[in-house]
């Protein structure tokens, strides 16, 4: 890696099932300017923009050129990144390694989508092979389900323990996010009485669909330093998709793209105990099962230990590792910017500027982001450019 690179500034807008407000275009336009009003920087500060989404979800295509009157990219180099549900931790890593390649100093990326101008099990669905996986992956859910049942059925979790990282999460986001799309108090009894959507899971169990967008300006080492005082550097990233069909994860009871992501990024970054090297983590939790099963792959627990963990309440707020204060995909889910909103919250904390949902003392972070034939992101943040 030629340059270290900081994250100095990060904007999102406020969340929400249907933005009748405004369009593409403009949810894009509040991102940026609420991470430039955050760096204290503008547009004349920006060398390059990569912007991503799901983008045949609202059918635009280049969405690198119809965006830019939202972007602020004009006569701009500008990149679209398009990777499925990975898009917005996607859209960040090229971000980072954009300025750590030095190709360029200042680099803004955005994330956005806006669902309800789209249907997304619809465009899902059709992705798929017709004859040998639309039965069992008409849309997201059901690869979740099949996992989870595995896992159940390996190491013995119950769909109570989904049940208790559903309500962390849920309300987190409903005590300490006011960007959250999704920001209601609930119990696990009310998670248990929810409808069942594709067993074991449960309506309170999934994710929302939300209009939204996140910006964050990535910085080489001497931007970083001269434009804030305490910037998010990136320590470590890692990548890993391995399966051509979603299918081909049907009865798997873990996630070994995450774990091998995150051995590249932890690798990258020095990490060699987690969960207490780890002072706060962003997952990419589309449903609460997975943030029972996918634990272990981040080296958070020994194998099968993830209902453990859960249970244990050190994932709260209060707790040794709290996970996703910001509430997380399970309450603000703008597909092409979930993952990059995982990037800027986890900035945020290791910048100290997290607000209500600021984890005291945070200054090593991890997020993740997943997508698609069960692919994920690994990027790890810490307020030093080393850890001590």
């Amino acid at each position: 890696m030629k340059n270290r690179v900081g994250i100095v500034g990060v904007g999102q807008t406020h969340h929400k099932s249907k933005n009748t407000d405004c369009k593409g275009q403009e949810l894009i336009s509040i991102a940026v300017k609420r991470a430039l009003e955050s760096a204290d920087l503008t547009m004349a500060d920006i060398d390059a923009i990569v912007i991503g989404n799901m983008d045949h979800f609202e059918s635009i295509n280049y969405v690198d050129m119809w965006s830019v009157d939202g972007s602020g990219g004009y006569m701009k180099p500008i990149m679209k990144v398009t990777t499925g549900g990975t898009t917005g931790s996607a859209v960040g890593h090229a971000g980072f390694y954009h300025v750590a390649s030095g190709l360029f100093d200042t680099v803004l990326a955005i994330g956005w989508e806006q669902n309800s101008e789209s249907d997304t099990t619809a465009a899902i669905s059709t992705c798929f092979d017709p004859i040998t996986e639309r039965e069992f992956c008409g849309g997201a859910i059901g690869p979740l389900a099949a996992q989870y049942t595995a896992y159940m059925s390996k190491y013995g979790a119950t769909e109570e323990d989904a049940a208790l990282v559903s309500v962390r999460d849920h309300n987190n986001a409903a005590l300490y996010n006011p960007y959250a799309h999704l920001r209601q108090t609930i119990t696990v009894e009310e998670v248990m009485k929810s409808p069942y959507i594709s067993y074991p899971m449960k309506f309170l169990d999934i994710c929302p669909r939300s209009d939204g967008a996140c910006a964050v300006i990535f910085a080489g080492e001497d931007k970083a330093k001269k434009t804030v005082e305490r910037p998010a550097w990136i320590l470590g990233v890692g990548d890993c998709h391995i399966l051509v069909h979603l299918a081909d994860g049907i009865g798997l009871a873990n996630l070994p793209s995450l774990e091998r992501a995150a051995r590249e990024a932890y690798e990258m970054a020095g990490i060699t105990d987690p969960f207490r090297q780890f002072d706060v983590a962003e997952l990419y939790v589309p449903a609460s099962t997975a943030g029972v099963t996918w634990m272990e792959a981040l080296g958070l627990c020994e194998e099968g230990g993830g209902p453990r963990l859960i249970r244990s309440g050190v994932t709260n707020m209060v707790g040794e590792l709290p996970i996703n204060p910001s509430g997380g995909v399970l309450a603000t889910n703008p597909i092409g910017a979930t993952g990059l909103l995982r990037i800027g919250e986890a900035a945020l904390q290791v910048m100290g500027k997290a607000e209500e949902k600021q984890v005291e003392g945070a200054r090593v972070a991890v997020a993740t982001g997943f997508g698609g034939c069960f692919w994920s992101d690994v990027t790890v943040l810490s307020s030093s450019t080393q850890l001590d």
